[in-house]
């Protein structure tokens, strides 16, 4: 079965068949770094870490490249209401987008390049478009460069809208012919900072934020690529304009469009203005890193995901019921071998997992497999069948992997600090004294099963027996 995805520019699923037999090439639209990253920022970039895990599953070669915006009026305005350069706060925040996509695993992209190291690309599209005549400079000696929508008759077609119709995508200016008409390129301003101005033919500046997209995926991915991934909310005026501005300079730029769509709390979309914004820094101290990627997997990435107060809570007791059984399993004599950094298993994935993934990223369809795999096992150790168990160990493991998941993992290992270690090792005494309750009462041995439930009690551990085996808690949690 080949690979399906949704492309929003022809809006229907489609096989992926990449320009390159074996290889994949994606470029993604990075943070732009002006404040402090917020879970939206890491649900995008998840995303098209699971496309690229699931891509290298199936045998292909993946190049990602995601930018880094690190240079725009945003920067400049939010760095003017504090006491650092606008270069300083790109860093800075560069540096905790890092460390919080890192956290939870998001693999970094082969390359990663900042808008500022490539303002020569970005002039040059400039220039090809002003041969072309699709751009123009302002008369009023600004320095400013403008698309010139009139001069494109395809402009409008990602979003399928007409140009008339369109909400100005672009500050207005006495300088543009027409309201549409967005910047290529913004003259420097006496208030700015000179440190926030490059040369160019048409004077000094720097590029606009559309422009910066389409240099950096031209100039690493070539005029032709596979995929070009966003969030939902970039598709008009940011998208748009890149397909605009890359075709009318004679690329043929994407193949497939892909969007993830939109991140809401408690039912709305998160914003500044509503002050619901939910923090990456905020969430990484409330919950392990695994079980926020897990939070953040679970819908369906074309779907918003709503994150209401309890979800947090949800997706530890979700993802704590596949660990259990995990650990549970661990000293099953046919089960896979455990090292110190990594879980070696040769299962295959289940075929009901793999046709989820394939049919564009089903990732809720793939968690049921998932989920089903471990009640199965579950089912299979209580009734003392070791072979059907340490099989579904295996499977669980490899649909772990798949996504990014596997505790044993070198990811989750490496960067465990003292409390993700104590809970790892709670964990693991738990599992191990469950199992010997559920042993003493296949053997009848009542009173030692009392006697570890006793102690597991007393240890402040409540003990719940369900259909899908024992389930655990600590009290007051």
């Amino acid at each position: 079965m080949p690979i399906r995805l949704y492309d929003s520019f022809a809006r229907e699923v489609v096989d992926f068949v990449p320009l390159q037999p074996g290889q994949v090439s994606m470029y993604v639209c990075g943070p732009t770094v002006q404040s402090e990253p917020h879970i939206g920022h890491l649900r995008s970039a998840l995303v098209y870490d699971l496309w690229w895990r699931w891509f290298e599953h199936r045998g292909l070669d993946v190049t990602m490249v995601r930018n880094v915006t690190d240079i725009d009026d945003k920067i400049l305005e939010k760095a003017g209401e504090g006491n650092e350069e606008w270069w300083q706060l790109a860093s800075r925040v560069e540096g905790e987008f890092h460390r919080a996509s890192d956290a939870i695993g998001i693999r970094r992209p082969a390359i990663e390049p900042r808008a500022t190291g490539d303002i020569p690309a970005m002039v040059a599209l400039i220039e090809r478009l002003i041969d072309r005549g699709h751009a123009y400079t302002s008369d009023d000696g600004s320095g400013d460069v403008y698309f010139d929508v009139a001069s494109w008759p395809r402009y409008g077609e990602l979003t399928r809208q007409k140009p008339e119709d369109m909400e100005p995508g672009d500050a207005t200016s006495a300088a543009k012919r027409s309201v549409q008409d967005f910047a290529l390129w913004k003259g420097h301003k006496d208030h700015e900072p000179q440190t926030a101005s490059w040369p160019a033919p048409w004077g000094a500046g720097r590029p606009g934020w559309h422009l910066e997209c389409s240099a950096m995926a031209g100039r690493y991915l070539g005029p032709a690529f596979d995929i070009h991934g966003g969030g939902l909310d970039l598709r008009f005026p940011h998208h748009e304009n890149e397909i605009a501005q890359s075709t009318a300079a004679g690329d043929d730029f994407a193949r497939h469009w892909v969007h993830s769509a939109l991140v809401l709390v408690n039912g709305q979309k998160m914003s500044k203005s509503l002050g619901n914004s939910i923090f990456a820094g905020d969430w990484l101290e409330k919950a392990r890193p695994i079980v926020i990627r897990y939070a953040l997997s679970a819908a369906h990435y074309r779907s918003d995901i709503d994150l209401h107060d309890g979800a947090l809570g949800e997706a530890e007791k979700a993802f704590s019921r596949i660990e259990g059984f995990v650990e549970r399993g661990r000293h099953l004599p046919e089960a896979p071998t455990v090292t110190a950094n990594a879980v070696v298993t040769h299962a295959e994935l289940p075929d009901a997992f793999s046709a989820a993934m394939d049919d564009d990223l089903g990732i809720p369809e793939a968690l049921g497999v998932l989920h089903d795999t471990v009640r199965r096992g579950n089912h299979a150790i209580d009734g003392g069948d070791h072979e059907v168990a340490a099989g579904a160990r295996g499977e669980v493991l490899a649909m772990l992997d798949v996504l990014g998941l596997n505790p044993h993992s070198a990811q989750w290992a490496h960067q465990s600090g003292s409390a993700d270690l104590a809970s790892a090792h709670l964990e693991t005494l738990v599992a191990t004294l469950l199992e010997a309750r559920m042993k003493a009462r296949d053997s009848k041995d009542f009173a030692l099963a009392d006697q570890i439930r006793d102690v597991l009690q007393a240890g402040g551990i409540d003990v719940m027996d369900t259909a899908d085996g024992p389930q655990w808690s600590v009290r007051g949690s």
